[in-house]
């Protein structure tokens, strides 16, 4: 269905090719895995399966790419759109209608489709896809992940045959990217059609794939089943991690497999205690407390007289679903968002009646569109901006989180997850005592992210309050100590990480489910506890 072949592509400037003689094959109904670090090419691999690459983003490209048959040298996107859907990163960016219905038949109003073939399908996907009772809603006011299949059931209607989604769980609660995912495979196996899903978080999405393709960050690519790729690839889930932890001869791709195989390893661990191993926060201040914050939008009521305290020392993570109310408690006392009622202070200085710009001298927030911070015409620029207080802090940061970033590159030339990393470094690099993070980790690869969490622990031992409102459960049991849930805009569960994440069906991480019923959340605990497997005893 999809062929690469010798396919080579380089952007203007660039020091090395961002595809390098790609040979790869895709065939009818697979389910393709592609993934890679950050800004190893996977959004241009992704490209030029439907003539995107590069028709619209410039550069050089040799070889040649067939997608049915149809070589996209001589078929522009719009020629390819009847065969190939794209569904980017955020799915509402690229919404042309106001309601489901109407977004549905837009695109095949664009592709000519007769009224009453349209009326069909329009029927049709919306039962395939399951959002039927969705038909007349706005699009705004949808959840991240019905956004989502109406975006896959717009270009489904189109007809479709080959679906292209970029990171289409990044931005979704652990329910409703396994609700996107189970979409996504029906279409698969009950309709044959081809799936290419680009994805940093394979703990979500490894064990469903066909086919895994790595790039490696010099051009070249890597393709076959994923249990034999995952086996070398530097960029595992934590149920391979564990699995080469353990010496398990065969890597698992889920935690059904892991959990099969993991009982010798749970009888090592029985003597220890986990709460040993974790990191133990740090001292600082008071940090950040907030008393009864309400937020209104409209007849929405966002948040609910929340009351919680983010303390110095301590990496907090806020979770909850989609639309819980996460996102307009950060911005309300980050002092630059709604707040219709509430106070909250920093270290004891009231802030609920402080002008912004004196606020930001207190509490920094990384907003979920990164790039709505980025204003200079250059990385180096930026990084010269941010660096008042400490020299050359800004760009240590950034090449600890995605390296090898040109100081000549312009921001907005850089992928999403680069122009993330680019404004973690920044915020990062500020001397407020209070860090707020609004999904920090779309975008990010394994080891980034590891970076980042480290980096969050030494902000956290300085004596920062940090807080990180995510989805990405693997995260927060990396790099947290505290868990807050939020349901309906308000606070439902607060406590130890281990205690809130391990004891919920939701948001337990996959070692908690493979190890259950011992609250482990980490490889990296576990790694400890194996080099020191004494009761109570802690790796130093």
């Amino acid at each position: 269905m999809i062929r690469f072949e010798n396919v080579s592509v380089r952007y203007v400037g660039a020091e090395a090719p961002a595809l390098r003689d790609v040979c790869l094959e895709i065939d009818e109904g697979e389910f393709a895995l592609v993934t890679g670090r950050t800004g190893a090419g996977k959004s241009t691999l992704l490209g030029a399966v439907n003539g995107h690459v590069p028709r619209f983003t410039g550069g050089r490209m040799s070889g040649r790419v067939t997608v049915a048959g149809l070589d996209t040298r001589d078929h522009a996107p719009r020629d390819l759109a009847a065969v190939v859907g794209v569904v980017g990163q955020n799915p509402l960016a690229g919404f042309v209608t106001d309601t489901v219905e109407a977004e549905l038949a837009y695109g095949m109003e664009q592709l000519g489709v007769a009224g009453p073939t349209m009326r069909t399908r329009v029927e049709e996907t919306l039962d395939l896809l399951s959002i039927a009772d969705l038909r007349d809603r706005p699009l705004r006011a949808l959840s991240g992940g019905q956004q989502q299949r109406v975006a896959i059931a717009s270009v489904l209607a189109g007809g479709a045959r080959v679906l292209v989604l970029d990171e289409p769980t990044s931005a979704l609660d652990p329910t409703s990217a396994e609700e996107v995912l189970a979409a996504g495979l029906r279409l698969v196996h009950d309709l044959g059609v081809t799936l290419l899903i680009a994805e940093h978080r394979l703990e979500r999405v490894l064990e469903y794939a066909d086919k895994m393709i790595v790039l490696d960050g010099d051009g070249t690519v890597r393709a076959g089943a994923p249990a034999q790729i995952v086996a070398t690839s530097p960029l595992t889930p934590p149920v391979v991690e564990l699995g080469r932890l353990a010496g398990w001869q065969v890597s698992p791709t889920s935690v059904r497999d892991a959990r099969r195989a993991s009982s010798g390893l749970r009888d090592r661990l029985a003597a220890c205690d986990p709460a040993a191993y974790a990191p133990k926060p740090g001292a600082g201040g008071a940090g950040l407390v907030a008393t009864k914050i309400d937020v209104s939008y409209g007849a929405v009521h966002a948040v609910r007289e929340a009351s919680v305290t983010f303390p110095g020392g301590q990496v907090t993570a806020l979770l909850g679903r989609n639309g819980s109310g996460k996102s307009s408690l950060l911005w309300a006392v980050s002092g630059a968002g709604a707040r219709d009622g509430g106070t909250w202070s920093v270290d004891g200085t009231r802030l609920d009646k402080t002008p912004l710009a004196s606020v930001r001298r207190f509490v920094r927030l990384v907003p979920q569109t990164a790039s709505d911070l980025l204003y200079l015409d250059s990385v180096a620029a930026e990084c010269a901006a941010a660096d008042a207080d400490a020299p050359g802090a800004c760009r240590r940061l950034l090449d600890g989180l995605a390296p090898g970033i040109p100081d000549d590159r312009h921001p907005r030339d850089l992928s999403e997850g680069q122009q993330l990393a680019l404004v973690l470094a920044i915020q990062l690099s500020a001397t407020a005592p209070v860090l707020l993070l609004d999904e920090p980790t779309r975008g990010l690869d394994y080891p980034a992210k590891a970076t980042l969490a480290r980096t969050l622990r030494e902000q956290a031992a300085a004596g920062r309050a940090v807080c990180v409102a995510t989805h990405d459960v693997e995260f927060a049991a990396l790099a947290a100590d505290r868990a807050v849930v939020m349901a309906t805009g308000e606070i439902i569960a607060d406590g130890p990480v281990a205690d809130v994440l391990a004891s919920s069906a939701m948001f337990a991480p996959q070692v908690a489910k493979v190890l259950a019923p011992a609250r482990w959340l980490t490889v990296a605990q576990v790694a400890a506890a194996l080099r020191n497997p004494e009761p109570g005893g802690r790796d130093a």
